[in-house]
């Protein structure tokens, strides 16, 4: 290791017999820990596991980005005094703001991973690139190209024929040394001129016909300012970090494999410390596109409301549906590591949801679609207070009382005037029970004059069923929520579905096209039961017979609540898996 490196990756060192994987809880093999063992075993980077998570701050991370998070950070995690930095790639700075840099942070935060002081930026480095860059000039192996960028790519060749070497490729050294350092300086426009590592023009590999390492860049930097105006391409700069960093482990994604050669190129022509490049597959979500480029159009174009729209597949975009950390962490580690792409099914995402919310989350009654019920023989200032489980899966989260009166609201829904045959729920003479409550049974429909809409029933009810059953044992099939009209909160409720129609829109040539219609239902009339009155912003509730819901962090407030789905009760992939363990 150079004398470059980090002193923070030196730290917890130990020798490779006393190291081991934590065994409690430990996530599920795969090959890249297969590769950290035998290197543990053979003690290859002197028994240390050093991961980094790099994003660029151009953008809001999004589901695919959590998977990088929890394997880097869970790498780190696993094994006895492992590392892993959080590092800005901060490179390009016509695209990066400080705002992704911070929503980054809260991100990894949220899903609950820690890098102690190894808080990184590209342009930590942006020195120590450069002093490596002018070692390459004057060994002969980095030379200033003043092809356009056009005439680069023309000059690069294709797969099936080389490319070209550049009239400028025999500069000398000095002259080179010359150029870049009045690149530096700023005495050259945008694209003028280039610094190219020189390589092989006739490589296989296009990536090392001689490529770009720095362009001319007169642009301020979120954290530089105007202190540079020539900026480091990434497979320059991605391969120097780690080296500075000490990390032993590079972990990317499989676009970066045909990169491989180069980052280790660079690292040998330089003979620095070297880190080992691993790649996997990267995470793709069904329904929906996970391309920054295109989650960028949806946002400036307006399809969804900003990075942090509930439809959206960013972290924050989750965390304000109301996923939880817990559940996505564990969706990372059902769909595991792999080395082939595939796409992930949304529904094992919100199967891990449901699981965690299940466990974790109150139950309260709220009705979306209001219809009133009048229980006629029921005292009229007559109010009850009805005991309620919090949750059935957790008894310690205890009861809680609900207001009951003369007056209730149930779900539209929840009333046929001319049912089917397998419909258990209220109709005309039919008993159903409300629950916690009593057994009440229909006498009467009262519809407006002019539309023939349903707008009130008349109920009567069993004052010997209180709590839900009845003396005389006689059954009923038909269980409904409600909620107390007199003592109703009223809420905003959004009721979120996919965002696209189609399983793959990404492969589409016109993605956009497959946006689903009907991804947002706003509904505005909507009745709670009082408990939620207080209810913040961020907390999560299952509303019984709807599914999760979570309390909106940018638009809900005390005099008018509002809550996101998360998802409906309803679970796909729980009937996937069954019908997996029937073959």
């Amino acid at each position: 290791m150079d004398n470059t490196t980090k002193n923070s990756s030196r730290n917890n060192q130990k020798s490779t017999s006393d190291r081991k994987a934590v065994v409690d809880n430990k996530p599920p093999y795969n090959f890249i820990k297969a590769i950290i063992d035998e290197d543990l075993k053979t003690g290859k980077y002197e028994g240390r596991v050093h991961t980094r998570f790099p994003p660029e701050p151009n953008g809001y991370l999004h589901i695919g980005h959590a998977k990088s998070i929890c394997l880097n950070f869970g790498i780190a995690e696993e094994y006895e005094g492992g590392l892993c930095n959080l590092r800005f790639d901060d490179t390009n700075p016509i695209k990066e703001e400080e705002e992704y840099v911070q929503s980054i942070i809260d991100d990894v935060k949220w899903l609950g991973f820690d890098w102690g002081d190894r808080l990184y930026y590209a342009s930590d480095y942006f020195e120590q690139m450069y002093d490596y860059a002018v070692q390459l000039i004057k060994s002969g192996k980095a030379y200033v190209c003043d092809l356009s960028a056009e005439e680069i790519r023309r000059f690069r060749g294709t797969l099936k024929e080389p490319g070209k070497e550049s009239p400028y490729r025999n500069r000398s050294i000095e002259e080179n040394l010359d150029l870049f350092q009045r690149m530096r300086a700023g005495e050259f426009p945008d694209g003028s001129k280039v610094l190219r590592a020189k390589i092989d023009m006739k490589s296989p590999n296009l990536n090392l016909r001689d490529p770009v390492m720095y362009r001319i860049l007169h642009a301020s930097h979120h954290r530089t300012g105007d202190a540079w105006c020539i900026y480091p391409m990434y497979d320059w700069a991605h391969g120097l970090e780690d080296s500075i960093e000490g990390i032993t482990h590079s972990l990317c994604t499989l676009e970066f494999e045909d990169h491989r050669p180069l980052y280790d190129w660079f690292l040998d022509a330089l003979g620095i410390y070297h880190p080992q490049q691993i790649e996997f597959a990267r995470l793709n979500l069904s329904y929906t596109v996970l391309s920054k480029r295109k989650l960028l159009q949806l946002v400036n174009e307006g399809h969804v409301s900003g990075w942090d729209d509930p439809r959206m597949p960013t972290i924050s975009g989750f965390r304000r549906r109301g996923y939880t950390p817990e559940s996505i962490r564990d969706f990372a580690e059902r769909v595991g590591i792999a080395k082939r792409d595939n796409i992930a099914d949304i529904a094992l995402l919100e199967h891990a949801v449901r699981t965690d919310l299940n466990k974790h989350t109150p139950r309260v009654m709220a009705v979306l679609d209001p219809l009133k019920v009048v229980i006629v023989n029921y005292p009229e200032d007559q109010v009850e207070e009805m005991e309620a489980i919090n949750n059935p899966e957790d008894a310690a989260m205890g009861t809680r009382m609900v207001p009951f009166s003369r007056e209730i609201y149930i779900e539209r829904s929840d009333f046929l005037e001319d049912p089917p045959k397998k419909y258990f729920r209220l109709a005309p003479g039919r008993e159903v029970r409300l629950r916690y409550a009593y057994y009440i049974t229909c006498v009467d429909v009262i519809k407006d004059a002019d539309t023939g809409e349903i707008v009130e029933l008349h109920c009567t009810y069993d004052p010997q069923t209180r709590g839900g059953s009845s003396p005389d044992g006689r059954k009923v099939r038909g269980t409904i929520h409600w909620v107390s009209v007199k003592h109703a909160i009223h809420a905003e409720i959004r009721l979120y579905d996919r965002l696209f129609t189609v399983p793959n829109p990404g492969a589409e040539k016109d993605f956009k096209s497959f946006l689903n219609p009907h991804s947002l239902d706003v509904l505005t009339n909507c009745k709670l039961e009082p408990s939620l009155k207080d209810a913040s912003p961020g907390s999560r509730y299952q509303f019984e017979r709807q599914g999760y819901f979570c309390v909106d962090t940018v638009d809900s407030t005390p005099e008018r609540l509002v809550f996101n789905r998360t998802v409906p009760l309803r679970d796909t992939w729980a009937k996937i898996e069954k019908a997996q363990r029937r073959k």
